[in-house]
This record gives C-alpha cells, structure tokens and sequence, in this order.
C-alpha cells in the first residue's frame, strides 16, 4: 500500500433545526448548510461533526463536516459513535456479508461499498475479479483513508486497488491521491476481465466512466439474457453492451447496440466475443432519438427492445425535459417491438421517482395504439441497497406488447 499523508481534524459541536435532526433520526443521512442552527467552530473538509440533541443537549449522531458542499454534513451515525479504525471496519464487514448471496453464483464483480447505504457518503467501492476500485466523490474521506483502505483490501479479497476521483476532486487532487493512481499492488492492464453470472466482460478501470463499468443493472441483463433464446435484439444506449452481450450469450440470433460512441460500441464488440454465441452482434453508432426512428422509418421489428439512457434529469431544471424524454423514447420504442414481443424501459434519474417514470412510459405506449403487460418492475440489484429515499434511482419496466 502507497504511504498516505496523515490528515488531522478539529471536533466541532453543532445543533440543527428541529425538522433536520427528526430526519437524521430517522436515518436520513445528508444535513444541508440552512439546517445547522449552530457550530462551535470553523469546519474543514473531514472535521468530526458532533450532532447534540436540541432538548437535551446530549450527542445523538456523527457525521463529517464538508464545507465544500450545500450537502453540509454526511451523517455516518445516528447514535453516539468514535471514528475510528474498528467503526469503519464494522461497516465494511457488514457491506461485505449483504453482499454474499450475489457472491455465490457465478459472478466476481460487484459495489462493495455503495455510498451513504453502506455508511460512506462519497465513497464507491467497486470490484471487477481481483482488482479493487475506489472512487471519491468528496474530500472530506481524506483523513480517514489510512484506516479504511486496508480493510477494503481485506474483505474485497483484492490483489490490486485503484483510485478514481470525480471531476470536482480531481482538480484539487495531490499524490499520491489522483486519479488512476494504483494504490496497492500491480495493475498489468488497465482492462479488466471478469464474470456477471457465468458471462465474461471487461471494465477499463483507469479511464471507463465511473468506476469502469455499470454494475447496478446486472440482474437486468441477465432476465434479458434468459428471455433472448433465437430472438431478434435491439439494446438502445448500450454503452459496452451489458444487454447486448448477455442477450448474445442467452441465444440470440441478432443484436443491434445503438449507441453514440463509437468507442463504447467498439467495447461492446469485444465484450461480445469474450463469450460463446452464434448469433450476429451490429452495432449503430448513432443519437438514440435518430437512430430509434430511422430504424421505424426502414419498419424494422425486434423481440426484444431494451431502452436503459443516462441519466437525463442531473438537477431539478431538468426534470420537465427528462419526462419528455422517457415519453418520446417509450413511444419510439413500442413502434420497434413486433407482436408479443418485449420492450425493456429503464431510468435511471433520481430526481423522477418509479411511479412517475412507469406512468410515462405506460402512457407513450398507450398513445402508440399498442396494448401492452406489465410483466415485472425491478429496482437496483442486492448489492445497490437503499437506505434513504433519494438513493433509489434506478427503476426498470418489462412490458409485452400485443
């Protein structure tokens, strides 16, 4: 392990209003700035937040002080608890054991840590088969790092681990805590190879978005994959082809991946020959909206469409603009699915909640004159869990269309 700097911190002692602390109570984990009623002294980045009881003015809660977002305080406990070596590792241990059915089938990569619902707010965990990847979101982690890294070595079980910093701290980042840096042990590619229930893909872990690869939606592929036996696919936003490459294995005798980038198609092309399958893998590299009607226009038809965009609502402004685009893109959708055939909806916007986007979703389908079955609604898989609500973004709809 690379030798860390030691980061001291200042105890500070703070009050909130009464609806914030109800909050915090209740396990909420994030303190916005207007919710501190009052501060002993001047916080900086990763200073112990002590949170004392209004009424009786006893600590109720710890939290880290981050100035630098309006997100104030990250709540790490809500009842009285030392920071310390053993705190952090109890937390990680219990992420690791939640995990452990998902580790029982044929699958090495999985988040072992995900954020505020494992205890770490700012902090992702990732594993893809040896290698261990850990992105920072924010800085308040700094001071702790020496303590918590060893133990996501230890209960990751990992050979290798890598650092990645969001945009914001990669700005500000010193060495050894930059970005891409290998903080312990041998990285020989920056390609990573491993297994998503018995079928084969790859993450690049230094320069792939996120941590390298997208782990939430894998029970989502891999229905698609059991339902693409001799079926005709289309994977609408396919990034490196987690659909596409599951539904090739599962049987498929043709899968398109439409995407933008050209080089995230190329990804998925490789992805798709890590494994066994006879079926014919094209790709389209092509705006989704564009790509989606030129394929209406030419009355092409599939038995399975999967339609999983980014995130298209990133701040409150854009909600309105999210909603259209889940309408059109659902609408677009229907006209490609042949009769009694499947149409895959996913978002993955926080800021638009399961009811809304299914209602959307349902009511574009409806406009296409199209009849349609709900055959199943699926959230984040086991290794996402959910502990507050803005921490459920991801929602997923099966719909069969008559």
């Amino acid at each position: 392990m690379i030798d860390l700097p030691t980061i001291s911190t200042k105890r500070l002692a703070i009050h909130l209003k009464p609806m914030a602390e109800k909050l915090v109570k209740q396990g909420h984990p994030w303190i916005f700035a207007d919710s501190i009623t009052k501060i002993s002294k001047e916080g900086a980045s990763g200073d112990v937040a002590i949170l004392f009881d209004k009424r009786r003015d006893k600590v109720f809660g710890v939290g880290l002080y981050d100035p630098d977002s309006p997100i104030r305080i990250k709540v790490l406990s809500a009842v009285p608890a030392h920071l310390n070596k053993d705190f952090f590792k109890s937390k990680i241990e219990k992420a690791k054991n939640l995990r452990k059915p998902l580790l029982e089938t044929d699958t090495n990569s999985y988040r072992l840590i995900y954020g505020e619902n494992d205890g770490f707010p700012g902090l992702i965990a990732d594993v893809y088969a040896n290698v261990l990847v850990v992105k920072l979101y924010s800085s308040i982690w700094h001071p702790y790092l020496k303590d918590i890294f060893p133990d996501l070595l230890l209960f990751s079980g990992c050979d290798t681990m890598v650092l990645r910093l969001s945009r914001l701290l990669s700005k500000s980042s010193v060495a050894p805590l930059i970005d891409g840096a290998v903080l312990h042990g041998t990285l020989e590619n920056e390609v990573v190879y491993f297994m998503e229930h018995g079928i084969r893909f790859s993450a690049n872990v230094i320069y792939g978005h996120k941590t390298g690869y997208f782990l939430d939606h894998r029970e989502n592929r891999r229905r698609v994959g059991l339902l693409a036996d001799n079926k005709r696919v289309l994977d609408v936003f396919s990034y490196a082809g987690g659909f596409s490459v599951h539904a090739l294995a599962g049987g498929a005798k043709e899968v398109i991946s439409l995407d933008i980038s050209v080089q995230a198609l190329e990804v998925a092309l490789q992805n798709g020959k890590l494994n066994n399958h006879t079926g014919k893998h094209t790709t389209m590299a092509v705006d989704a909206f564009l790509g989606l009607q030129q394929l209406i226009d030419q009355n092409e038809v599939f038995d399975i469409v999967v339609i999983d965009p980014p995130s298209f609502a990133k701040s409150s402004r854009e909600i309105d603009s999210a909603k259209n685009s889940y309408s059109k893109l659902a609408g677009l959708g229907a006209q490609l699915v042949r009769k009694e055939g499947l149409l895959v909806l996913a978002s993955c916007s926080s800021r638009v909640t399961a009811r809304q986007f299914y209602d959307i979703s349902e009511n574009a389908i409806s406009k296409t004159k199209r009849t349609f079955s709900v055959l199943n609604k699926t959230e984040h898989d086991i290794d996402h869990p959910i502990t507050f609500p803005e921490a459920a973004y991801l929602k997923c709809g099966y719909y069969k269309l008559h």
